[in-house]
């Protein structure tokens, strides 16, 4: 059984039988819903190979997340949770997601000149980018399709994303603990060179300013979103007398708490601690962790639905999504 043999038992051309099988518009839907059930009636499957001559398409989409492999997989649920979110939309519209990770932009370079340049996937989502990363600038000028998780540092009125408020999510939160009472407020940020991280550096500066408290850039420092760095910045902000923390992330959350615990800090007692991402291990935490809520899986979601309306053409404009984040209050904060 070919794509012939389906076009005739159904009445039609060989090239309305294409146009249904590849999803585009233009096609009657009566005409549709007949050859359809020609299709499941015969038990038709496109043969790959032939079906990617003849769209110019692989049927495969990437994901880079230019980390390195022991941030990525130091947290079990914040990648995996946006993974999965791409997945469902992927193979929902018959693609297939490849990962490639890794942090030194020699190897996005690598990804670039071996797989997206010699057209290897149809388009590429770039996940947790630094502002310099390189890869933007080849993807663009090589015209590979590709959208991002977060707001990019360069390029960003040209390039499709998808993102949460970061500035307002970091606003909430500071907020949230000046609320209780708090007036020595520090802040464990991400890598700040990630848009995200600086973003909500910034609402956390200006949740502050509106509270009528300093800045103070002696309590502002950097955990790289990662447990062990978190830690060791957390020992610093105590030895500043914080009464609260603010983390950039629930992963560093966990390190500040750790380090609360073993200097003998009672949370909320002596410090209040918010985090940012409401990962499940937030719920589980010593105490429980109030966070920001950021929907990770539907950005995934999303991300997948503007690369693969790119590649199929529903979409020509630079679209940028952007989300909302919502304050889940539990023990830690007081």
């Amino acid at each position: 059984m070919n794509i012939e043999d389906i076009a005739r038992k159904s009445g039609v051309s060989r090239s309305t039988v294409s146009r249904v099988l590849n999803g585009e518009p233009y096609v009657n839907e009566k005409t549709r819903a007949r050859v359809l059930e020609v299709i499941a009636a015969e038990g038709y499957s496109p043969n790959p190979a032939a079906r990617a001559l003849a769209t110019q398409r692989t049927q495969i989409v990437g994901v880079v997340i230019p980390r390195e492999f022991d941030v990525v997989f130091e947290d079990p649920h914040y990648f995996p949770t946006l993974l999965n979110g791409v997945s469902g939309e992927v193979d929902q519209r018959d693609y297939t997601m490849l990962v490639w990770m890794g942090q030194k932009h020699m190897e996005t370079e690598r990804f670039y000149q071996r797989i997206a340049k010699n057209r290897l996937m149809d388009g590429v989502i770039i996940a947790s980018a630094s502002r310099d990363e390189p890869l933007i600038l080849h993807l663009a000028q090589g015209k590979t399709h590709f959208v991002m998780v977060e707001r990019p540092g360069i390029m960003t009125d040209e390039v499709s994303y998808v993102t949460v408020d970061n500035v307002r999510g970091g606003q909430v939160a500071v907020a949230h603990l000046a609320q209780r009472g708090r007036r020595r407020i520090g802040t464990v940020t991400g890598l700040l060179n990630n848009p995200d991280a600086h973003d909500r550096l910034i609402g956390y500066r200006q949740a502050l300013e509106t509270a009528g408290l300093p800045f103070d850039p002696q309590l502002v420092v950097e955990g790289q979103f990662h447990r062990k760095m978190a830690y060791g910045a957390a020992q610093t902000l105590i030895e500043r007398g914080v009464d609260a923390i603010f983390a950039a992330n629930d992963t560093m959350a966990l390190g500040v708490l750790d380090a609360l615990r073993d200097a003998g800090r009672r949370v909320p007692a002596d410090v209040a601690v918010v985090g940012f991402d409401d990962l499940p291990a937030a719920l589980y935490a010593n105490p429980p962790l109030t966070t920001m809520h950021q929907p990770i899986q539907y950005k995934g979601q999303i991300a997948a639905q503007l690369l693969l309306d790119l590649i199929e053409g529903h979409a020509s404009s630079p679209q940028h999504i952007v989300l909302e984040t919502t304050l889940v209050v539990r023990e830690s904060s007081g």
